[in-house]
């Protein structure tokens, strides 16, 4: 299995990556996100550079060998699902400040349905969502309020998933 993984993570920029990585440069060689993104496996995901960005350990979408497993042991269908939340969460929550608030949500919204909807629809669904995912009233959901909503949610394990 690693062999496979760093294969196809070498398969990315074999100019950039070695053959045989040694400890170091697992966590140090890192691919350029615009050659993760084009993965077949990603390619067609809306959230491609969010999920980038939110493995890259400094937030701006290269990845390093670790955070390229990282990413898959998350999206594989054997990660337990309070770790796929916990990076669902990361992944929607746009502006990085521990909360998806209303511009987070019009941001996936956006990002999912490819400009489909109007500005309006948008501030619609927005607002929906809100309304029934938001219990405190704060104007934002929290870790715990959006777990809430995605643990109701009885497609979100077979959706959040990237098979390799």
């Amino acid at each position: 299995m690693m062999r496979s993984v760093h294969k196809r993570f070498r398969e990315l920029r074999p100019d950039l990556v070695p053959r045989q990585m040694t400890e170091g440069e697992a966590s140090t060689v890192r691919v350029p996100r615009d050659c993760i993104e084009k993965m077949p496996e990603l390619r067609e995901n809306p959230f491609r550079r969010r999920i980038c960005e939110a493995f890259s350990r400094d937030g701006q979408g290269d990845l390093s060998f670790e955070d390229f497993l990282d990413a898959l042991s998350v999206f594989s269908e054997q990660a337990p699902r309070d770790i796929k939340v916990f990076y669902a969460f990361k992944i929607y929550d746009f502006d990085e400040d521990g909360f998806i608030g209303r511009n987070d949500l019009l941001a996936c919204l956006t990002t999912m349905t490819r400009n489909e909807l109007s500005p309006e629809e948008h501030q619609q669904i927005a607002d929906k969502v809100m309304e029934e995912a938001d219990v405190d009233g704060d104007g934002k959901l929290s870790f715990l309020e959006f777990e809430h909503v995605i643990l109701r949610a009885p497609d979100f394990l077979s959706t959040f998933h990237i098979r390799i």
